[in-house]
């Protein structure tokens, strides 16, 4: 992604905001179709934020003669082709830095999972569920941050949805109502920047539905959405290790009806059937800054998006060398997940051993 002024037509490769020579707003631009190999640097020492050598650094050009580095685990020669290729598929994860535009790492997620997009229409019902459990400050890292949900509701606007037909949809289980929750952290002010809808699910009718002797109430909401989207914040946290994904997909399930659930059955029994019962629905993940089981953040700058919630969250084990996994991904083997965007290696961080 570059930055264009549409007047004097110098380019930049982060968003400054405005040309410091004509002040107008600068436009995003894609680079070109056509990208070659211009420069190879070899790594073979490791340091704290790439710990996995040897990895390749390499100098791209596209046809607009736009330059740009790249990290990468397979090795190029100068002068060979460079393409990224999509994998459509259900159980894909896709992979891509945020480096300085949340947006366009959103977008490169999807595209790389559906090449068209999500091709949606002023028509389309979209029920979107960010991470918000609780009544604290963005830089907490607790829920999903505020640039997050920005940067997706201006992706699917981009596409053609009507902000009329989008929620923004949370739920409290605990006793802080949910309007504090969604006020402190922000995230209804990104919905009332964007004229959007917030949906307390809590208020939604429930469907019963049961399946392997759990019965569970599933928001209604849901089934009448042409596109779920879930927004999750990835974390570690000190009992569970990998959470994020799966874990704020229950939040579609009625309180009293998980409370009951919970009490007679495992929580991964829970996330389990809960996955069996919900239609196809899309997770892209937020894992820019983690939140660690210490409480502490850590810098990953990473978004991952699959329409497999397992295997996006057996992929973020895998980049934070997370060993000790849930249940219910332990059956999981990393070697059978597609992946396409950024290879595991060229992102891996254990972002526990350091403070």
């Amino acid at each position: 992604m570059f930055y264009q002024c549409p007047q004097c037509k110098k380019t930049w490769q982060y968003p400054v905001g405005k040309c410091p020579d004509c002040f107008r707003k600068l436009e995003r631009i894609n680079e070109g179709e056509r990208i070659k190999v211009i420069g190879v640097s070899k790594v073979s020492i490791p340091t704290i934020l790439h710990p996995q050598v040897p990895y390749f650094v390499l100098v791209l050009e596209d046809e607009n003669k736009n330059h740009w580095t790249f990290k990468s685990i397979k090795e190029y020669g100068i002068g060979d082709d460079f393409e990224i290729k999509s994998l459509p598929g259900e159980d894909t994860v896709s992979i891509w830095r945020a480096k300085y535009d949340i947006l366009e790492a959103v977008e490169r997620t999807v595209s790389l999972l559906r090449p068209g997009g999500l091709n949606l229409d002023r028509d389309s019902k979209i029920l979107v569920l960010p991470t918000l459990i609780s009544a604290q400050h963005p830089y907490f890292r607790e829920n999903t941050s505020p640039q997050f949900l920005n940067a997706a509701v201006k992706y699917l606007l981009n596409q053609g949805a009507s902000k009329n037909n989008i929620k923004v949809a949370a739920q409290a289980f605990g006793e802080i109502p949910i309007e504090a929750s969604a006020a402190k952290s922000r995230l209804l002010e990104i919905c009332q920047q964007n004229g959007l809808s917030p949906l307390d699910i809590a208020q939604t009718n429930f469907l019963e539905k049961e399946i392997d002797g759990i019965s569970l109430g599933i928001s209604e909401e849901v089934f009448s959405s042409d596109v779920v989207i879930n927004l999750p914040i990835l974390k570690l946290d000190s009992k569970l290790k990998v959470r994020g994904a799966l874990d704020n997909t229950l939040k579609l399930i009625k309180k009293d009806s998980f409370l009951s659930a919970k009490y007679l059955n495992e929580y991964q029994k829970i996330v389990s059937c809960l996955q069996k019962i919900l239609p196809s629905f899309l997770t892209v993940a937020e894992g820019i800054s983690i939140r660690k089981s210490t409480g502490y953040t850590a810098s990953l700058g990473l978004v991952l998006a699959s329409f497999n919630a397992f295997n996006l969250e057996r992929v973020f084990a895998e980049i934070t060398f997370q060993k000790d996994l849930p249940e219910y991904l332990k059956n999981i083997k990393i070697q059978d997940i597609p992946i396409t965007g950024r290879e595991i290696k060229e992102v891996q961080y254990d972002i526990e051993q350091f403070y």
